[in-house]
Protein backbone atom coordinates (compact mmCIF):
# COMPACT_ATOMS: atom_id res chain seq x y z
CA UNK A 1 0.00 0.00 0.00
CA UNK A 2 1.81 3.26 -0.82
CA UNK A 3 1.23 6.71 1.17
CA UNK A 4 -0.21 9.41 0.68
CA UNK A 5 1.43 12.34 -0.55
CA UNK A 6 0.77 16.43 0.44
CA UNK A 7 -1.68 17.81 -1.60
CA UNK A 8 0.63 21.33 -2.53
CA UNK A 9 4.08 20.87 -3.51
CA UNK A 10 6.16 24.09 -2.68
CA UNK A 11 8.20 25.43 -5.62
CA UNK A 12 11.53 25.90 -5.43
CA UNK A 13 12.72 29.53 -6.24
CA UNK A 14 16.34 30.65 -7.38
CA UNK A 15 15.21 33.94 -5.40
CA UNK A 16 14.46 32.50 -1.93
CA UNK A 17 18.03 32.51 0.17
CA UNK A 18 19.52 29.29 0.37
CA UNK A 19 18.88 27.64 3.31
CA UNK A 20 14.85 28.31 2.75
CA UNK A 21 15.51 26.76 -0.74
CA UNK A 22 17.51 23.59 1.13
CA UNK A 23 14.21 23.71 3.70
CA UNK A 24 11.45 23.41 0.49
CA UNK A 25 13.87 20.73 -1.26
CA UNK A 26 13.85 18.54 2.21
CA UNK A 27 10.18 18.53 2.03
CA UNK A 28 9.73 17.77 -1.18
CA UNK A 29 12.14 14.65 -1.04
CA UNK A 30 10.08 13.88 2.16
CA UNK A 31 6.55 14.18 0.27
CA UNK A 32 7.86 11.99 -2.12
CA UNK A 33 9.01 9.10 0.11
CA UNK A 34 6.35 9.54 1.81
CA UNK A 35 4.22 8.63 -1.63
CA UNK A 36 5.97 5.45 -2.49
CA UNK A 37 6.73 4.21 0.69
CA UNK A 38 5.30 0.29 1.32
CA UNK A 39 3.41 0.80 4.29
CA UNK A 40 6.01 3.41 5.66
CA UNK A 41 9.11 1.19 4.26
CA UNK A 42 11.06 1.55 1.44
CA UNK A 43 13.49 -0.68 -1.31
CA UNK A 44 16.51 0.28 -2.49
CA UNK A 45 15.95 1.33 -6.36
CA UNK A 46 12.72 1.55 -8.27
CA UNK A 47 11.79 2.03 -12.42
CA UNK A 48 10.34 5.42 -13.11
CA UNK A 49 7.25 4.05 -13.07
CA UNK A 50 7.43 2.35 -9.39
CA UNK A 51 6.17 -0.89 -11.22
CA UNK A 52 9.94 -2.54 -10.90
CA UNK A 53 11.79 -2.95 -7.26
CA UNK A 54 14.78 -3.76 -6.46
CA UNK A 55 17.33 -4.44 -3.37
CA UNK A 56 20.83 -3.48 -3.57
CA UNK A 57 21.06 -4.59 -6.94
CA UNK A 58 19.14 -4.64 -9.94
CA UNK A 59 19.32 -8.71 -9.47
CA UNK A 60 17.42 -8.82 -6.32
CA UNK A 61 14.07 -8.09 -7.55
CA UNK A 62 11.27 -7.38 -4.57
CA UNK A 63 7.67 -8.16 -4.18
CA UNK A 64 5.75 -5.20 -3.62
CA UNK A 65 4.90 -6.15 -0.07
CA UNK A 66 8.49 -6.06 0.69
CA UNK A 67 10.84 -4.06 1.74
CA UNK A 68 14.70 -3.42 1.52
CA UNK A 69 16.38 -3.30 5.43
CA UNK A 70 20.25 -3.29 3.95
CA UNK A 71 21.81 0.28 4.06
CA UNK A 72 20.89 2.34 2.19
CA UNK A 73 17.15 1.38 2.79
CA UNK A 74 14.82 1.57 5.35
CA UNK A 75 17.00 2.73 7.90
CA UNK A 76 19.10 5.04 6.56
CA UNK A 77 15.86 6.40 4.81
CA UNK A 78 14.61 6.78 8.40
CA UNK A 79 17.80 7.92 9.53
CA UNK A 80 18.30 10.83 7.63
CA UNK A 81 14.70 11.96 7.90
CA UNK A 82 14.86 12.35 11.50
CA UNK A 83 17.76 14.45 10.93
CA UNK A 84 15.85 16.42 9.10
CA UNK A 85 12.84 16.93 11.72
CA UNK A 86 15.73 18.15 14.28
CA UNK A 87 17.32 20.30 12.06
CA UNK A 88 13.84 21.69 10.78
CA UNK A 89 11.55 21.28 13.35
CA UNK A 90 9.05 19.99 10.47
CA UNK A 91 6.44 17.43 12.05
CA UNK A 92 6.00 15.88 8.73
CA UNK A 93 9.61 14.91 8.63
CA UNK A 94 8.92 12.97 12.18
CA UNK A 95 5.81 11.30 11.20
CA UNK A 96 7.50 9.93 8.14
CA UNK A 97 10.27 8.77 10.16
CA UNK A 98 8.26 7.20 12.19
CA UNK A 99 6.84 5.14 9.51
CA UNK A 100 9.82 3.77 8.64
CA UNK A 101 10.14 2.66 12.55
CA UNK A 102 7.09 0.72 12.50
CA UNK A 103 7.85 -0.93 9.21
CA UNK A 104 10.91 -2.62 10.77
CA UNK A 105 9.10 -3.46 13.95
CA UNK A 106 6.56 -5.21 12.12
CA UNK A 107 9.44 -6.94 9.71
CA UNK A 108 11.58 -7.93 12.54
CA UNK A 109 12.33 -11.20 13.42
CA UNK A 110 10.85 -13.20 16.16
CA UNK A 111 14.76 -13.93 17.06
CA UNK A 112 15.51 -10.04 17.17
CA UNK A 113 17.16 -9.40 13.92
CA UNK A 114 16.27 -8.31 10.38
CA UNK A 115 16.58 -10.29 7.22
CA UNK A 116 17.54 -8.05 3.85
CA UNK A 117 14.11 -8.13 3.04
CA UNK A 118 11.08 -7.55 5.25
CA UNK A 119 7.40 -8.53 5.04
CA UNK A 120 5.16 -5.54 5.99
CA UNK A 121 2.53 -7.25 3.94
CA UNK A 122 -0.24 -7.42 6.86
CA UNK A 123 0.78 -4.20 8.26
CA UNK A 124 -1.36 -2.66 10.91
CA UNK A 125 -1.55 0.29 12.91
CA UNK A 126 0.37 -1.57 16.01
CA UNK A 127 3.27 -4.16 15.81
CA UNK A 128 2.36 -7.64 14.90
CA UNK A 129 1.26 -10.34 17.72
CA UNK A 130 3.85 -12.89 16.55
CA UNK A 131 6.55 -11.84 14.84
CA UNK A 132 7.97 -14.52 11.92
CA UNK A 133 10.65 -17.27 12.53
CA UNK A 134 13.60 -16.98 10.28
CA UNK A 135 17.68 -16.02 10.37
CA UNK A 136 18.51 -12.89 10.71
CA UNK A 137 21.98 -11.29 9.10
CA UNK A 138 25.02 -9.33 10.59
CA UNK A 139 26.10 -8.70 7.31
CA UNK A 140 26.16 -5.46 5.51
CA UNK A 141 24.63 -3.40 8.83
CA UNK A 142 21.55 -4.90 8.27
CA UNK A 143 20.34 -5.65 11.62
CA UNK A 144 22.71 -3.31 13.53
CA UNK A 145 21.90 -0.67 11.00
CA UNK A 146 18.06 -1.02 11.97
CA UNK A 147 18.62 -0.84 15.42
CA UNK A 148 21.25 1.67 15.31
CA UNK A 149 17.85 3.96 13.87
CA UNK A 150 15.34 2.49 16.50
CA UNK A 151 17.91 3.62 18.88
CA UNK A 152 17.90 6.94 17.67
CA UNK A 153 13.92 7.57 17.05
CA UNK A 154 13.71 6.56 20.59
CA UNK A 155 15.51 9.61 21.10
CA UNK A 156 12.24 11.91 20.08
CA UNK A 157 9.52 9.14 20.59
CA UNK A 158 8.79 7.32 23.82
CA UNK A 159 6.13 4.46 22.51
CA UNK A 160 6.01 1.03 23.54
CA UNK A 161 6.17 -0.62 20.26
CA UNK A 162 9.66 1.16 19.84
CA UNK A 163 10.63 0.34 23.26
CA UNK A 164 10.02 -3.58 22.55
CA UNK A 165 11.68 -3.82 19.26
CA UNK A 166 14.47 -2.29 20.42
CA UNK A 167 15.15 -4.43 23.54
CA UNK A 168 14.07 -7.56 21.62
CA UNK A 169 17.33 -6.67 19.10
CA UNK A 170 19.36 -6.18 22.05
CA UNK A 171 18.63 -9.41 23.17
CA UNK A 172 19.27 -10.69 19.41
CA UNK A 173 22.44 -8.78 19.68
CA UNK A 174 23.98 -10.67 22.93
CA UNK A 175 22.38 -14.30 22.10
CA UNK A 176 23.76 -14.02 18.35
CA UNK A 177 27.87 -13.26 20.08
CA UNK A 178 29.95 -16.45 20.57
CA UNK A 179 31.52 -17.36 24.21
CA UNK A 180 34.98 -15.97 23.18
CA UNK A 181 34.08 -12.39 21.84
CA UNK A 182 33.39 -13.11 17.46
CA UNK A 183 29.96 -12.87 15.88
CA UNK A 184 28.75 -14.96 12.63
CA UNK A 185 27.57 -13.85 9.39
CA UNK A 186 23.72 -14.97 10.25
CA UNK A 187 22.12 -15.92 13.45
CA UNK A 188 20.55 -18.36 14.05
CA UNK A 189 23.41 -20.36 12.89
CA UNK A 190 22.44 -21.49 9.00
CA UNK A 191 25.74 -23.45 8.05
CA UNK A 192 28.76 -23.18 5.54
CA UNK A 193 30.40 -19.95 5.55
CA UNK A 194 27.54 -17.79 7.60
CA UNK A 195 28.83 -19.23 10.37
CA UNK A 196 32.15 -18.18 10.65
CA UNK A 197 33.41 -15.31 12.82
CA UNK A 198 32.87 -12.78 10.10
CA UNK A 199 34.69 -9.41 10.33
CA UNK A 200 33.74 -8.79 6.23
CA UNK A 201 31.40 -6.01 5.46
CA UNK A 202 32.20 -4.55 9.12
CA UNK A 203 29.93 -7.26 10.89
CA UNK A 204 31.70 -7.57 13.80
CA UNK A 205 32.78 -4.31 13.89
CA UNK A 206 28.66 -2.78 13.61
CA UNK A 207 28.26 -5.03 16.49
CA UNK A 208 30.44 -3.60 18.72
CA UNK A 209 29.71 -0.03 17.27
CA UNK A 210 25.87 -0.43 18.13
CA UNK A 211 26.82 -2.33 21.86
CA UNK A 212 28.86 1.05 22.16
CA UNK A 213 25.58 3.26 21.58
CA UNK A 214 23.18 1.32 23.42
CA UNK A 215 25.26 1.19 26.33
CA UNK A 216 25.78 5.06 25.99
CA UNK A 217 21.94 5.51 25.48
CA UNK A 218 20.60 2.85 28.47
CA UNK A 219 23.53 2.82 30.37
CA UNK A 220 22.89 -1.42 30.87
CA UNK A 221 26.30 -3.00 31.76
CA UNK A 222 25.74 -6.13 29.72
CA UNK A 223 25.80 -4.36 26.72
CA UNK A 224 29.33 -2.84 27.53
CA UNK A 225 30.59 -5.98 28.57
CA UNK A 226 29.40 -7.38 25.14
CA UNK A 227 31.10 -4.84 23.23
CA UNK A 228 34.14 -5.23 25.08
CA UNK A 229 33.88 -8.74 24.71
CA UNK A 230 34.04 -8.47 20.60
CA UNK A 231 37.21 -6.13 21.11
CA UNK A 232 38.88 -9.07 22.94
CA UNK A 233 37.92 -11.21 19.83
CA UNK A 234 39.79 -8.93 18.00
CA UNK A 235 43.12 -8.89 19.63
CA UNK A 236 42.14 -12.84 20.29
CA UNK A 237 41.94 -12.99 16.59
CA UNK A 238 45.48 -11.17 15.33
CA UNK A 239 47.97 -12.49 12.88
CA UNK A 240 51.60 -13.29 14.51
CA UNK A 241 54.40 -10.83 13.12
CA UNK A 242 55.33 -10.44 10.39
CA UNK A 243 51.48 -10.40 9.34
CA UNK A 244 49.83 -8.79 12.30
CA UNK A 245 46.63 -8.16 10.37
CA UNK A 246 43.37 -9.32 10.23
CA UNK A 247 41.41 -12.24 8.21
CA UNK A 248 37.74 -11.69 6.92
CA UNK A 249 36.59 -14.55 8.50
CA UNK A 250 37.72 -17.14 10.69
CA UNK A 251 36.65 -20.76 11.45
CA UNK A 252 36.15 -22.31 14.63
CA UNK A 253 39.46 -23.31 15.40
CA UNK A 254 40.56 -19.25 14.46
CA UNK A 255 42.00 -20.24 11.04
CA UNK A 256 41.64 -18.20 8.53
CA UNK A 257 38.98 -19.31 6.16
CA UNK A 258 37.74 -19.73 2.94
CA UNK A 259 33.67 -17.63 2.55
CA UNK A 260 32.50 -17.20 -1.36
CA UNK A 261 34.62 -18.57 -3.79
CA UNK A 262 36.58 -15.48 -4.28
CA UNK A 263 37.45 -14.68 -0.50
CA UNK A 264 40.28 -16.85 0.29
CA UNK A 265 41.86 -17.40 3.32
CA UNK A 266 44.36 -14.58 3.86
CA UNK A 267 45.16 -11.32 5.62
CA UNK A 268 42.88 -8.48 4.89
CA UNK A 269 43.94 -4.75 4.51
CA UNK A 270 40.60 -3.54 4.60
CA UNK A 271 39.70 -5.96 7.69
CA UNK A 272 42.97 -4.58 9.66
CA UNK A 273 42.14 -1.04 9.42
CA UNK A 274 38.43 -1.29 10.14
CA UNK A 275 39.52 -3.42 13.07
CA UNK A 276 42.10 -0.63 14.10
CA UNK A 277 39.66 2.07 14.15
CA UNK A 278 36.92 -0.30 16.22
CA UNK A 279 40.17 -0.88 18.48
CA UNK A 280 40.69 3.11 19.02
CA UNK A 281 36.71 3.39 18.82
CA UNK A 282 36.82 1.28 21.96
CA UNK A 283 39.62 2.88 23.55
CA UNK A 284 37.78 6.36 23.21
CA UNK A 285 35.03 4.78 25.07
CA UNK A 286 36.69 2.63 27.68
CA UNK A 287 39.82 4.59 28.12
CA UNK A 288 41.12 0.57 28.76
CA UNK A 289 44.75 0.83 27.28
CA UNK A 290 44.78 -2.78 26.28
CA UNK A 291 43.06 -1.72 23.05
CA UNK A 292 45.77 -0.28 21.32
CA UNK A 293 48.37 -2.48 22.32
CA UNK A 294 47.69 -4.51 19.24
CA UNK A 295 47.86 -1.30 16.96
CA UNK A 296 51.29 -0.88 15.96
CA UNK A 297 52.11 -4.49 14.93
CA UNK A 298 49.02 -3.94 12.84
CA UNK A 299 50.32 -0.72 11.25
CA UNK A 300 53.59 -2.13 10.43
CA UNK A 301 52.56 -4.65 8.74
CA UNK A 302 50.28 -2.18 6.85
CA UNK A 303 52.84 -0.06 6.07
CA UNK A 304 54.75 -3.06 4.84
CA UNK A 305 52.32 -4.54 2.46
CA UNK A 306 51.29 -1.25 0.28
CA UNK A 307 52.06 -1.79 -3.22
CA UNK A 308 51.50 1.94 -4.20
CA UNK A 309 51.07 5.65 -2.22
CA UNK A 310 48.23 5.04 -0.36
CA UNK A 311 46.94 1.59 -1.81
CA UNK A 312 46.99 -1.83 -0.51
CA UNK A 313 45.84 -5.01 -2.56
CA UNK A 314 42.26 -6.51 -0.20
CA UNK A 315 44.08 -9.85 0.33
CA UNK A 316 47.61 -10.99 1.03
CA UNK A 317 48.39 -14.93 1.33
CA UNK A 318 49.47 -16.41 4.47
CA UNK A 319 53.09 -16.64 4.84
CA UNK A 320 54.05 -15.26 1.64
CA UNK A 321 52.35 -11.89 1.94
CA UNK A 322 51.90 -11.45 -1.80
CA UNK A 323 49.05 -10.10 -3.14
CA UNK A 324 46.08 -12.44 -4.18
CA UNK A 325 42.65 -12.28 -5.85
CA UNK A 326 40.11 -14.69 -6.21
CA UNK A 327 37.38 -15.43 -8.41
CA UNK A 328 33.93 -17.71 -8.80
CA UNK A 329 36.51 -20.67 -10.61
CA UNK A 330 37.64 -21.04 -6.82
CA UNK A 331 41.29 -20.10 -7.86
CA UNK A 332 43.97 -18.03 -6.08
CA UNK A 333 45.04 -16.12 -8.74
CA UNK A 334 48.48 -13.74 -8.49
CA UNK A 335 47.75 -11.31 -11.47
CA UNK A 336 44.63 -9.14 -11.31
CA UNK A 337 44.50 -8.87 -14.58
CA UNK A 338 43.75 -12.81 -15.01
CA UNK A 339 39.84 -11.28 -13.38
CA UNK A 340 36.91 -12.33 -15.01
CA UNK A 341 35.44 -8.54 -16.24
CA UNK A 342 32.76 -9.44 -13.81
CA UNK A 343 35.12 -10.07 -10.61
CA UNK A 344 37.51 -7.04 -11.64
CA UNK A 345 33.83 -4.72 -10.93
CA UNK A 346 32.49 -6.48 -8.85
CA UNK A 347 34.33 -6.45 -6.14
CA UNK A 348 37.21 -3.90 -4.48
CA UNK A 349 40.64 -5.88 -4.82
CA UNK A 350 42.81 -2.70 -4.53
CA UNK A 351 42.01 0.22 -2.85
CA UNK A 352 43.47 2.80 -0.16
CA UNK A 353 42.29 0.64 2.61
CA UNK A 354 44.82 1.50 5.27
CA UNK A 355 44.87 5.36 4.41
CA UNK A 356 44.39 7.06 7.51
CA UNK A 357 44.31 4.64 10.32
CA UNK A 358 48.33 6.03 11.04
CA UNK A 359 47.68 9.22 11.73
CA UNK A 360 43.77 8.15 13.80
CA UNK A 361 45.87 6.01 16.13
CA UNK A 362 48.72 9.11 17.00
CA UNK A 363 45.95 11.02 17.92
CA UNK A 364 44.28 8.03 20.29
CA UNK A 365 47.52 8.52 21.97
CA UNK A 366 47.71 11.86 22.88
CA UNK A 367 43.83 12.27 23.69
CA UNK A 368 43.19 10.65 27.35
CA UNK A 369 39.22 12.08 27.58
CA UNK A 370 36.54 10.18 25.71
CA UNK A 371 36.82 11.49 22.43
CA UNK A 372 38.11 14.81 20.55
CA UNK A 373 36.41 18.08 21.32
CA UNK A 374 34.82 19.05 18.10
CA UNK A 375 35.64 21.84 15.97
CA UNK A 376 33.88 25.32 16.42
CA UNK A 377 31.44 25.47 13.43
CA UNK A 378 32.12 28.09 11.36
CA UNK A 379 29.52 28.38 8.54
CA UNK A 380 29.06 26.13 5.48
CA UNK A 381 32.23 26.06 3.25
CA UNK A 382 32.11 27.62 -0.15
CA UNK A 383 32.60 23.31 -1.31
CA UNK A 384 29.23 22.84 0.81
CA UNK A 385 27.12 25.66 -0.56
CA UNK A 386 28.24 24.38 -4.41
CA UNK A 387 26.93 20.80 -3.61
CA UNK A 388 24.18 21.84 -1.64
CA UNK A 389 23.19 24.36 -5.05
CA UNK A 390 23.45 21.35 -7.40
CA UNK A 391 21.39 19.22 -4.96
CA UNK A 392 18.44 21.60 -5.70
CA UNK A 393 19.24 22.16 -9.28
CA UNK A 394 19.28 18.21 -9.59
CA UNK A 395 15.50 17.57 -7.86
CA UNK A 396 12.94 17.16 -10.15
CA UNK A 397 8.87 18.59 -9.96
CA UNK A 398 8.46 15.34 -7.98
CA UNK A 399 10.78 16.00 -5.39
CA UNK A 400 12.66 13.44 -7.13
CA UNK A 401 16.94 12.32 -7.99
CA UNK A 402 16.53 10.46 -10.58
CA UNK A 403 17.96 9.22 -13.71
CA UNK A 404 17.12 5.82 -15.31
CA UNK A 405 15.96 4.54 -12.09
CA UNK A 406 15.13 6.24 -8.78
CA UNK A 407 17.56 5.23 -6.40
CA UNK A 408 17.15 5.44 -2.71
CA UNK A 409 20.50 5.84 -2.04
CA UNK A 410 20.74 9.45 -3.58
CA UNK A 411 17.52 10.58 -1.03
CA UNK A 412 19.49 9.47 1.60
CA UNK A 413 22.78 11.20 0.68
CA UNK A 414 21.11 14.32 -0.81
CA UNK A 415 19.02 14.74 2.55
CA UNK A 416 22.04 14.23 4.44
CA UNK A 417 23.80 16.54 2.72
CA UNK A 418 20.96 19.09 2.60
CA UNK A 419 20.75 18.67 6.56
CA UNK A 420 24.75 19.15 6.96
CA UNK A 421 24.29 22.61 5.06
CA UNK A 422 21.23 23.81 7.11
CA UNK A 423 23.27 22.56 10.34
CA UNK A 424 26.18 24.83 9.75
CA UNK A 425 24.17 27.77 9.23
CA UNK A 426 21.85 27.23 11.85
CA UNK A 427 24.37 25.74 14.95
CA UNK A 428 22.97 25.05 18.28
Amino acid sequence: MLGTAHAAKPVVTDALPLDQRARIALVKAAAYLEAISTNGGYVGIYSLDLQQRYGEGLYEKTRTEEIWVQPPGTPSVGKALLRAHRVTDDAQHLTTARAAGLALAWSQRAVGGWDPRGDVSAHAPDPPPQKADGHCSLDDRITQGALDFLMDLDDTLDEDWLTASIDLGLRYMLESQYPNGGWPQWYPLRGGYHDHYTFNDNAINDCIAVLLEAHRRYGRPELLAAARKGGDFIILSQGQLPQAGWAQQYDQDLKPTWARKYEPPAICSAVTARNIRTLIDLYHYTDDEQYLKPIPNAIAWLDSSAIGTNLWARFYEIGTNRPIYGDRDGLIHYDYDELSEERKKGYAWRANFGNGVKDRYRRARTVASAGEAPSASSGPSPAQIARVEDILQRQDAHGRWAGDRIYIRDFVRNINALCAYLERVNPD
